[in-house]
């Protein structure tokens, strides 16, 4: 069976993202259980990421995001305000496994694939890099599949952290 044939898709799990009540609390207890620092963690909403949609439409959600140094990578998420993809899973399933991402060079042809296979965007953000590329886009796949696909756009040149968690231990001396 050719590779096509087995993963129409194409997907392959870069990414494995997991929503939190508390970014701070969840940071302790994942990098005790599965190592993956140092963190780096952004606040994403309408300020830097111009485009949002959810559910079809524009959206004004904001996150706080922690992403660890493992691969695959490890994307912690706390919805901090608007309706999302997050509050919706948080409030059916709880904290946990949310989505499994796919870095993906050319988001249009992934969402050329996805609607192939049946799966309708369901919440996008575009224009987070530091010269307006990147993006995220998650697919409706819980149904059949238990998780969200997601295929992601890595910026070029992300913007700086607002924090790195833990510490470098050369910034913790000097602390």
């Amino acid at each position: 069976m050719e590779a096509a044939q087995m993963n129409p898709a194409g997907f392959r799990a870069d990414q494995i993202g997991i929503v939190v009540h508390d970014l701070d609390r969840a940071l302790a207890r994942y990098e005790r259980a599965l190592g993956g620092g140092p963190w780096r963690i952004w606040t994403y909403g309408p300020r830097n990421v111009p485009r949002l949609t959810y559910r079809g439409a524009d959206a004004a959600f904001e996150m706080r995001v922690a992403l660890s140094s493992s691969v695959p990578q490890i994307e912690l998420i706390e919805a901090i305000s608007g309706p999302s993809i997050y509050t919706e899973w948080l409030d059916r399933h709880g904290e946990g496994l949310h989505h499994l991402g796919m870095f993906e060079e050319d988001v249009d042809g992934g969402i050329a694939r996805m609607a192939a296979q049946g799966f309708d965007l369901m919440q996008s953000g575009r224009g987070y890099g530091r010269d307006g590329d990147g993006g995220f886009l998650y697919f409706d796949t819980a149904a059949e599949l238990g998780v969200i696909l997601e295929l992601i756009e890595v910026p070029a040149r992300r913007r700086t952290p607002e924090a790195i968690w833990p510490l470098p231990e050369s910034v913790q001396a000097r602390a």
